[in-house]
């Protein structure tokens, strides 16, 4: 044999095993799924033992934050480690808006897709709508750095029993039997075991729909919770939990499960009453049942089994977090607002944050929320800005404009039902926090894009 063949050799070889030590990332994210939703999360009415297993063999943390109290800005979030507004998505993305995620924001898909990894988003998108080839000139998850994609533009249509809204890579479906979850994990098997190059290390970005509305779960899960409010949506969240299972059970499968870090939360809280357990507030407000959610990550000699972090954390910091997992760096050309969360997971220490975890969703009131350590202080805006759902892009100069008044102060540890504003018996911290939301606030709103002035020109 000659020496250059050798040589050759070896590269694979090297190249080869490089691929396989380095971790593969699997994203699982529910849709409107509340904070007491699932049974490690003490739900009264859900059994989902899949997810139950996978906290119980990594890290469980209890004060968990979505993005924002409604989904498009929550999932911007988490594919940018930026707040939502600072990327350019304000609220839901409806499709008479111009907004949505833009492609000059930098996505975990992208950074990881460049360092070498195979890349693929299964499951609700809800950061554009023109999915389906030469519908328009929007941005669809492969212009974000997914190789390969099922996705539908919001909620799946007409519920989630056989919806017919999906389209693969620019291509419609038309109907599709079953329920969306297992859709969705039928297409995540899929792809993992038809991979052309096994080796190489994966993100798999799944984004189920359940326990959006409208729902649907099958009889025999649904039949289990017949009595509740709603119980078709206790069952779907069961369902969405069998789906999981599924796909853990194929990481088994293929060998891949010890080397591969699972990430599961949810794009916001409920609108289900009683799903926030503790909490006050609902899906798009911004309590803390808006906004704070169920949080899981499993990484298999990493994490110790039975971990709880009540450290607060969320969805910005996951980009951050999965470039650390998969060794390769964050974006440094761009203001991040998330951090590494893998002392937390890896007990090598405390996390350093250098601004505190923000919130802004200008119908809601409050409209801005901060959290650091143990507090929360929350504000109105200084005008009288729109309240409605449905978002009009127009209400972007107002909203870059507006000033934080009103500001009330709550010890989320004591009082997690944030019945007891301690601002007067406080009035150091007050001050001090209030300063700092003014200043990421302002520093958010100075960089967030102006949709309507892009329209108007």
């Amino acid at each position: 044999m000659s020496l250059c063949l050798i040589v050759i050799l070896l590269a694979l070889v090297s190249t080869t095993s490089a691929d396989d030590a380095r971790p593969n990332v699997v994203m699982l994210l529910a849709d409107d799924l509340g904070y007491a939703d699932l049974s490690c999360f003490d739900s009264p009415e859900v059994k989902t033992p899949a997810l139950d297993g996978l906290a119980a063999e990594g890290a469980k943390f209890t004060h968990f934050y979505a993005g924002s109290a409604v989904c498009s800005p929550s999932r911007a979030g988490l594919l940018t480690g930026r707040f939502p507004v600072r990327a350019g998505v304000y609220s839901w993305i409806h499709t008479s808006h111009n907004m949505h995620l833009r492609v000059e924001e930098t996505t975990i898909a992208e950074v990881l897709k460049q360092a070498g990894y195979d890349t693929a988003h299964v499951g609700k998108w809800h950061l554009s709508y023109d999915l389906e080839e030469g519908s328009g000139p929007n941005p669809d998850p492969g212009d974000h750095g997914f190789d390969y994609w099922l996705a539908t533009g919001n909620n799946a249509e007409p519920s989630h029993r056989n919806p017919n809204n999906f389209v693969r890579n620019g291509k419609a479906l038309g109907e599709v039997p079953g329920y969306s979850c297992q859709i969705v994990a039928d297409e995540a098997i899929n792809w993992l075991k038809g991979r052309s190059e096994p080796s190489r290390p994966f993100f798999l970005n799944v984004w189920f729909h359940e326990p959006h509305r409208k729902v649907a779960a099958p009889e025999e899960l649904a039949a289990r919770h017949a009595g509740t409010r709603d119980p078709h949506y206790y069952g779907c969240i069961e369902n969405m939990d069998a789906a999981v299972a599924r796909l853990l059970e194929t990481l088994e499968e293929l060998g891949v499960s010890e080397n591969t870090a699972v990430i599961f939360t949810s794009d916001n809280g409920s609108y289900m009453k009683g799903s926030a357990g503790p909490l006050k507030g609902r899906k798009t407000q911004l309590w803390e049942g808006g906004i704070r959610v169920p949080g899981i990550i499993r990484w298999p000699g990493h994490v110790s089994p039975g971990t709880v972090i009540d450290e607060p954390a969320g969805i910005v910091d996951l980009l951050p977090t999965i470039c650390g997992i998969a060794g390769v760096a964050a974006p440094t050309d761009r203001t991040l607002d998330g951090v590494s969360l893998l002392p937390l997971l890896t007990t090598a220490g405390p996390i350093e944050r250098m601004k505190p975890l923000y919130w802004f969703y200008s119908p809601s009131r409050p409209v801005c929320v901060t959290r650091e350590g143990d507090w929360c202080l929350i504000a109105d805006p200084d005008i009288d800005l729109p309240r409605t759902n449905m978002f009009r892009e127009e209400y972007i100069g107002p909203i870059k404009e507006a000033e934080l008044v009103n500001v009330r102060l709550y010890n989320l540890r004591t009082d997690p039902g944030q019945t007891t504003n301690l601002a007067e018996q406080e009035p150091q911290r007050l001050e001090a926090m209030r300063q700092r939301m003014r200043d990421v606030h302002r520093d958010v709103m100075d960089e967030a894009f102006d949709w309507h002035l892009q329209s108007a020109n």
